[in-house]
């Protein structure tokens, strides 16, 4: 019998550990067998020693054989899912499931919280008076039939030693371990079942892993691992240099995906949306022409598809009108300290701040304001003038404080040079 002990001596000498070993420590997490403790000191092993490529397989199939396993493409075939590795202002999810329902691709997918900078789809969500979103197989299957989506937050029996391992590499200072960030991302994804899974893995100074070859390298990871599990995928590399979109916040996020769902919303959103619809619906053998894409939003399908799903979800009647009342009033305006270039933004920083004033979750538990936002008005490589408004503050209670230390996250040049580039790999379909 294996114990923890010889485990974690194992690792701790940078030996493979075997299939078995690690079921020990993924059982050990789920069943609580295994110490807090114990769990750090092998996240910590793995975080140092690394994971090969064989282990980190039978890791992931260990985390994912944890708890259930759905396989909903057994039943819905060519079922779409899509997993963003998180950001300030990404809502992208929130366009493209309803859109990709709307050209008949069906899609599912267990969307989380935020920690930290990040601000999660189902706090987004929550936003929205009335919904419900814990999902289970049998709820997510009669979402499909219905309307074509299910989005929600899996119980707890999908993936349980991930619960718990998260929360351990939060604050063993693992999060971003690159094997483990693999299992915890594709023992959700993998449990769900999906005939094919499409990952957007940010790049940027608001990204987990800012430099752009870490996150090349998780992509590569994340896309390997799930086809040697038998699921097909694909991943992209996008710009989160600056928040994606025009807002950032979890009631005006949902507005500015509605807004997206009927033919307006930033440039930039939609970009991102349509490229991974079009990368998904191909890896379900779906292949959508961005036409297609188009013509479901301006003859207003796709956001039609929304209002069902979310009607299905317990959306009181008049919830847009809601949404929008939920909207922080007081507006507090972040200005440029002179003329330049803007040339930079901190964006994990602003997502912190957010999550400051309120808007976000920066411990487990905590309680969040839906209606604090940030609204930005000027973008990388913009030119400013001394005074101009870089971004507007929505606040529950006025406080100008807020401005000074958000204006303290831009960083303005004196000559302009190119945009961050919004898609920045792979050029082409291929994941090569």
């Amino acid at each position: 019998m294996e114990t923890p002990y010889r485990i974690l001596a194992k690792k701790r000498a940078g030996l493979p550990l075997a299939e078995a070993e690690l079921r020990a420590v993924a059982q050990g997490a789920a069943d609580g067998s295994w110490s807090d403790g114990q769990l750090g000191a092998f996240l910590m092993a793995a975080a140092i020693r690394g994971l090969d490529a064989a282990e980190t397989r039978a890791w992931t199939v260990a985390m994912l054989e944890s708890g259930e396993r759905w396989r909903l493409a057994e039943v819905v075939p060519r079922l779409a899912d899509k997993h963003s590795t998180g950001g300030v202002g990404d809502k992208v999810s929130l366009v493209l499931a309803p859109l990709l329902a709307a050209c008949g691709v069906p899609v599912a997918m267990l969307a989380g919280r935020g920690l930290g900078h990040t601000a999660g789809t189902i706090d987004k969500l929550e936003a929205i008076p009335g919904v419900e979103l814990t999902l289970d197989r049998r709820g997510a299957l009669a979402l499909l039939e219905r309307c074509g989506m299910a989005v929600g937050l899996a119980t707890s029996a999908v993936a349980p030693a991930d619960r718990r391992l998260y929360a351990l590499r939060d604050v063993t200072a693992t999060v971003d371990a690159l094997p483990l960030m693999v299992g915890s991302i594709l023992s959700k994804k993998l449990a769900l079942g999906a005939a094919g899974v499409v990952f957007d893995v940010k790049t940027g100074s608001g990204a987990f892993l800012p430099g752009p070859e870490e996150a090349r390298e998780l992509a590569r990871r994340l896309v390997e691992t799930a086809e040697a599990l038998g699921t097909r995928a694909a991943a992209l590399l996008t710009d989160m240099s600056q928040p994606l979109g025009r807002w950032a916040g979890h009631a005006a996020e949902v507005l500015e995906a509605l807004a997206c769902l009927e033919g307006g919303g930033p440039d930039d959103l939609r970009e991102v949306t349509f490229v991974q619809c079009e990368e998904v619906a191909r890896l379900v053998g779906r292949p959508l022409e961005r036409a297609e894409l188009e013509a479901a939003i301006a003859s207003g399908r796709a956001r039609e598809r929304f209002d069902r799903w979310i009607a299905l979800q317990g959306a009181e009647p008049g919830w847009e009108d809601a949404l929008r009342a939920v909207v922080a009033p007081h507006v507090v305006p972040v200005r440029a300290p002179r003329a330049g270039v803007l040339a930079a933004a901190d964006t994990r920083q602003l997502g912190l701040l957010l999550a400051e004033a309120g808007g976000g979750r920066l411990v487990p538990g905590s309680t969040i304001d839906h209606g604090v936002a940030l609204e930005t008005l000027k973008r990388i490589g913009d030119a400013v003038a001394e005074g101009d408004e870089l971004a507007r503050l929505h606040l529950r209670h006025p406080d100008p404080g807020f401005a000074a230390r958000f204006a303290e996250c831009y960083t303005l040049g004196d000559e302009s040079g190119p945009a961050p580039q919004l898609i920045i790999w792979p050029e082409s379909n291929s994941v090569d």
